[in-house]
């Protein structure tokens, strides 16, 4: 479960020491609440909940007092032994446009084509509606479609 906290905990922060703290203190928080979590319910959602919480708050408390600087792509090391050189460099570019994309857009894409999970599960996550949801995967997908044709243009 840590890995796919760590991954949302990025999503969310955009920096990787951020995200190790964000995904330590979800832990911590979890391990407090634990007679919170109903055995039977998915964890993953519960903890995802609570880190979006956390993040929200520390938004809030932060904000004034240092600004949130992005991790460029070329900086996170994205192991991929599995496909060749041109589906990596792809994979960073299509990587490198949604980490352009704004928080809401990127948690969005995260969580639905990440992670695997529905509109409504993703709202519920969020605490958004799913029209929300669904309107803003699909500001992501055309920004993200119009930066790479506009690469695309460039190079051709």
């Amino acid at each position: 479960m840590y890995p796919r906290l760590w991954r949302y905990a990025l999503v969310l922060t955009s920096n990787a020491e951020s995200a190790a703290d964000l995904a330590q203190s979800t832990c911590v928080r979890a391990l407090e609440r634990s007679a919170q979590y109903t055995p039977g319910t998915n964890l993953d959602r519960w903890l995802f909940r609570i880190a979006h919480r956390i993040w929200l708050n520390e938004l809030r408390s932060v904000a004034v007092r240092r600004g949130g600087g992005l991790l460029a792509v070329e900086d996170v090391q994205i192991p991929d032994r599995k496909h060749d050189a041109e589906t990596n460099f792809f994979a960073r570019q299509v990587l490198h446009n949604i980490c352009q994309l704004p928080e809401a857009q990127r948690v969005c894409v995260l969580l639905v084509y990440v992670e695997g999970y529905k509109y409504a599960e993703a709202a519920e996550f969020l605490s958004i509606p799913v029209g929300t949801v669904m309107s803003r995967l699909s500001a992501a997908r055309k920004c993200v479609v119009e930066n790479m044709s506009a690469k695309d243009a460039k190079l051709g």
